[in-house]
């Protein structure tokens, strides 16, 4: 079956619409970017785009497949997320008040954050699942499977890219580094509901 462009923008238009609903994708951009700069928010950014690229290539795959034959892969995956979500959550509470490290964050460390803060939530493969047996017909194609999986990949990318860059300017990151434990105490609490919501959801 050959893909078409109007299902790639229909599936374009519900990505952008989960993008623009704040998570825990979202806040931990925020955070890093604030915290280390541009640089930062741009790698963390590339992690995160590269685990939901990841997740829609499983769901075409039909990852969401096993996770209904085996359901302890996916409550295992579910578990493990949680629990990273809730001790993020526990680190950045403990450091809301300590001052920000001068010294520049490894891109390799920074990606590697961005691709676990996704890899945390399992969920994401179902919802990629549900938008892809909406939006595009049945028996797609290698060829059309890589460039929705590339496609989702530079839309992310670009997504947090931009977010990045506008809050990298120093009027942001200085009101950022005035209010620091309120925001970081903020972020820590959102955090920490996100992981335990995924715990408590069947």
């Amino acid at each position: 079956m050959t893909l078409v462009v109007a299902d790639l923008i229909s599936f374009n238009a519900i990505l952008i619409a989960a993008l623009l609903s704040p998570g825990a994708a979202m806040l931990f951009l925020i955070k890093s970017t604030v915290a280390g700069g541009r640089a930062a928010g741009i790698w963390t950014g590339l992690g995160l785009a590269s685990v939901a690229a990841l997740w829609t290539l499983a769901a075409l795959l039909g990852l969401d497949v096993l996770f209904r034959v085996f359901p302890w892969t996916f409550s295992a995956l579910k578990i493990g997320g949680a629990l990273y979500l809730i001790w993020l959550a526990i680190q950045t509470w403990r450091n809301a008040r300590a001052p920000l490290s001068k010294a520049a964050i490894p891109a390799g460390r920074t990606v590697l954050s961005g691709m676990l803060v996704n890899l945390a939530n399992p969920k994401s493969v179902l919802f990629a699942a549900a938008v892809i047996l909406v939006v595009f017909p049945q028996g797609i194609a290698a060829l059309d499977i890589a460039i929705i999986v590339l496609n989702h990949f530079v839309l992310e990318l670009v997504f947090y890219t931009g977010l990045a860059l506008a809050l990298s300017t120093p009027v942001i990151r200085n009101r950022y580094l005035s209010f620091k434990p309120v925001f970081d105490r903020i972020a820590a609490t959102m955090l920490g509901v996100f992981g335990m919501r995924l715990l408590m959801e069947k």
